[in-house]
């Protein structure tokens, strides 16, 4: 049973007879996502694409409304043509999982889903200033605002970014904005091994010189020689200056080029989108998340226990990781490697097979679990939103 309610008084009807008759529902926004996480079985499909369009956008106070099945691309379009963006770069991630569909605004909230600006810019969750949805009850609620200076109280938004559509059906999503650069360059470094790399990264997010996107494809990840890259974004003066300044801090790691124009924007969309791990298709893909000093020595000993390529960004703090699906697809050291260096492990991409045999989320221990299964219960009393998607029971 598919249901695509065209309102959200529509949708909160739904969800309460759904509520009487006590139907596990997945909750659906483009379908680019549809398989991350455990396998789920459902009789019913609640979908927010009916529920389009934006609802409010204001330039001059920075903030833009839209509904949750507003495909995102139409959301960035109506942001550029007033010289906008979204702060936190969400990413594309159909090539990497072989999906169709369109990605969404509320599909981007439910996975807190942030590119390589999140270092400079926060998170998809840090840019959110209100959201409306409907709880497991059919309840129509709201958390947050529509502008700035009236966000306040408990925000819930931040609870429910990242929750992968398991506590409600999000109805429609508020954001804050910022001008959108004049333009960018990237800094260049070739040729260096990973540690080296990270340590350069650091180096140059320690700087006031403010880069934008701090990344390292190792060598084989999208070229044959390892880049390390550095991007910076404003107005062309100030760049130019700032690149030479970075450049001269960093020149003792190694020679530096630079990118400008569309192969600079080219090269971070590729990383945005992880495109250099997409194939071959039948590998699974890890993200790391770990303190960005630690991610070369993550990678180093995963690679003591298997083959693997891997892209870092975030300053090393953010590891996407390929290898072979055979037996767990390494689940058991790269998690325990995770958790040893403060970190941990999702499994974004995998067979359904590996994915109903393993967690795809990290486990957490029994207090954070009990903690979430309370929350579940105050947002989603009957578990009829995705069940068991993150953990099983919850």
């Amino acid at each position: 049973m598919r249901l695509e309610p065209a309102s959200e008084a529509e949708a909160a009807a739904l969800v309460r007879n759904l509520a009487r008759q006590r139907t596990p529902t997945r909750i659906e926004g483009g379908g680019t996502r549809q398989a991350v996480g455990r396998p789920i079985q459902t009789a019913a499909t609640l979908s927010s694409r009916k529920l389009a369009g934006i609802t409010l956008y204001e330039p001059a106070e920075m903030v833009i409304a839209a509904r949750t099945g507003t495909p995102l691309a139409e959301l960035e379009a109506a942001l550029a043509a007033k010289g906008q963006m979204l702060p936190f770069e969400p990413p594309d991630h159909r090539l990497l999982l072989g999906s169709a569909g369109e990605p969404t605004v509320g599909g981007v909230v439910a996975g807190n889903l942030s590119g390589p600006r999140r270092l400079a810019a926060g998170a998809c969750r840090d840019a959110l200033l209100g959201l409306r949805f409907v709880d497991g009850r059919g309840q129509l609620l709201r958390t947050g605002g529509r502008v700035m200076k009236n966000v306040t109280g408990l925000d819930l938004g931040k609870l429910l970014c990242g929750s992968w559509g398991t506590l409600a059906f999000l109805t429609e999503a508020t954001f804050k904005v910022l001008p959108r650069p004049e333009a960018e360059l990237t800094l260049l470094f070739e040729g260096l091994p990973d540690d080296r790399a990270v340590a350069l990264l650091c180096a140059a997010m320690g700087t006031p010189f403010g880069p934008s996107g701090a990344a390292h494809l190792p060598a084989g990840v999208g070229a044959p020689r390892a880049r390390t890259v550095l991007r910076l974004e404003g107005f062309r003066e100030s760049i130019r200056y700032r690149a030479d300044r970075l450049a001269e801090r960093l020149a003792e790691h190694a020679r530096v080029e630079r990118i400008e124009g569309e192969a600079s924007a080219a090269l971070w969309r590729a990383i945005r989108d992880v495109e250099p791990l997409a194939e071959p298709r039948e590998r699974a893909v890890w993200r790391l998340s770990l303190p960005p000093k630690r991610g070369a020595e993550a990678v180093a000993a995963i690679r003591a226990e298997r083959a693997c390529s891997v892209l870092y960004d975030w300053s090393g703090g953010l590891v996407w990781l390929a290898t072979d699906e055979d037996e767990d697809a390494g689940c058991a050291p790269i998690r325990a490697i995770a958790r040893r260096l403060g970190g941990h492990a999702l499994l974004l991409r995998g067979s359904r097979e590996l994915r109903a045999r393993i967690a795809p989320f990290h486990p957490v221990a029994d207090r954070v679990r009990a903690l979430e299964a309370g929350i579940a219960e105050a947002f989603d009393p009957l578990g009829l939103f995705n069940p068991g998607l993150r953990a099983a029971g919850i």
